[in-house]
């Protein structure tokens, strides 16, 4: 019995000493949690603040591995007070101890320096106030010449001069415009696009695809010109046209660059050019002149009443100062010429009066796939009749014709009569 006493003794032992070991464990394992805790907190307290969020000031040199001793972000009030003393005026200085807790810095009002006495001030003072003040009237003549000159400013075009000797090619590439001023009110954009006609001849006509809603265009488009030789390259003359496309009128112009070749040397190779934009003259964008058309659709009988009315402001191209203008009137189905009508010859006149009626047959339902071209003429017996102008009516003419189109197509059997100017021809 005795043995049997002895060893539940021992088993009763057990747990007490598992209980007192436990405990020592806790607190162990406490006051090495809450030493943990006082280290971190200290670390964080001296850690080096971060410096990444300034780095856009442009002359300040505040990373740690440039700064000397003196000037580590650590330093204690002392080294601040005695590199207060020593940094210029002009040098700027972060203390990135003050900032806040998403790294900006309070803004602090800056002290008022009373103005020094007039008695102690030598006269290189004066002569450097007298030099930094600028009057009222300085400012309001610098402030209007600055915004007529940005009324004034079209813009500038860049683009680049080549010719291919062994394809006998004259090339042009219109790379970008910039700085263009905005036509559309609402949106203060512009969709810009650029034609080009090589002068004098007025042969090679070319133009670049229309960029939506922007000022700097980036056309990069490139033209080549063959047949010309280079010897005839310093007679001839570059004229660019800005325009700006309008959906529901005329394109709106925005200015012209004309780029007279002579003197311009391309045997060396690609020339890069850039010139400003500068206003169009008015006389040059009405030269063509202007057409008076009345037309009227009658669905029911399927025909096409043309009445060519009037013309004004045709260019003179008669030696004696006058033309002798007509109207050709082709209708087209499907880009095929269909029918053809022409009016009399007015005598020595820029501003004819026609007041002639064409009748013509539909071929089929409906005015899409028609279009009608108007031929303005000089009428001259000793050689071929010079073409004053063009117009072309249709869906899927631009500007007032294809305004014109589409309400003679909206609003069959009524006369509806529009000016349209004429292009070159």
């Amino acid at each position: 019995m005795a043995p049997i006493a002895a060893g539940r003794q021992h088993f009763d032992e057990i747990p007490t000493v598992v209980g007192i070991f436990s405990a020592f464990g806790l607190v162990f394992s406490v006051s090495l949690f809450a030493w943990i805790c006082c280290q971190r907190k200290s670390s964080k307290s001296n850690k080096t603040p971060p410096y990444k969020f300034v780095h856009v000031l442009k002359g300040v040199d505040i990373y740690p591995e440039n700064l000397n001793s003196k000037k580590k972000f650590g330093a204690d009030d002392k080294s601040e007070a005695k590199n207060k003393s020593v940094m210029p005026k002009n040098s700027l200085h972060l203390d990135l101890e003050k900032r806040d807790l998403n790294g900006n810095f309070p803004k602090t009002t800056p002290k008022i320096q009373s103005s020094p006495d007039p008695e102690n001030l030598s006269p290189k003072h004066f002569a450097e106030r007298k030099k930094d003040s600028v009057s009222p009237d300085s400012l309001k003549s610098i402030t209007s010449l600055s915004s007529e000159d940005k009324q004034d400013k079209l813009g500038t075009l860049f683009f680049s001069l080549e010719y291919n000797f062994e394809k006998k090619a004259f090339v042009v590439n219109i790379k970008e415009a910039r700085g263009l001023p905005a036509m559309d009110e609402q949106s203060m954009t512009s969709d810009p696009y650029i034609k080009m006609t090589i002068l004098p001849e007025k042969k090679h006509k070319v133009k670049t695809r229309v960029l939506r809603k922007t000022l700097d265009p980036a056309f990069d488009e490139t033209f080549t010109f063959y047949g010309i030789p280079y010897t005839q390259i310093q007679d001839l003359t570059l004229h660019f046209v800005i325009l700006s496309f309008d959906r529901f009128s005329r394109d709106d112009v925005i200015g012209e660059v004309l780029i007279p070749l002579a003197g311009i040397e391309l045997s060396e190779g690609r020339l890069l050019m850039d010139r400003e934009i500068i206003k169009r003259n008015v006389r040059k964008s009405s030269g063509r002149g202007e057409l008076l058309i009345s037309l009227c659709y009658q669905s029911t009988t399927n025909t096409l009443t043309v009445v060519v009315l009037k013309a004004r402001h045709l260019p003179k191209s008669d030696v004696s100062g006058l033309s002798d203008p007509y109207v050709k009137v082709n209708l087209y189905h499907d880009k095929k010429r269909i029918s053809k009508k022409k009016t009399h010859v007015k005598k020595c006149t820029p501003n004819a009066v026609f007041n002639e009626l064409f009748v013509f047959d539909i071929p089929c339902e409906g005015l899409d796939d028609i279009s009608i071209e108007f031929l303005v003429l000089d009428s001259d017996r000793g050689s071929r009749n010079e073409v004053i102008g063009r117009l072309t009516l249709g869906s899927s003419a631009e500007g007032t014709g294809g305004e014109h189109w589409k309400e003679i197509c909206e609003y069959p059997r009524r006369q509806i009569a529009k000016w349209h100017m004429l292009c070159d021809g």
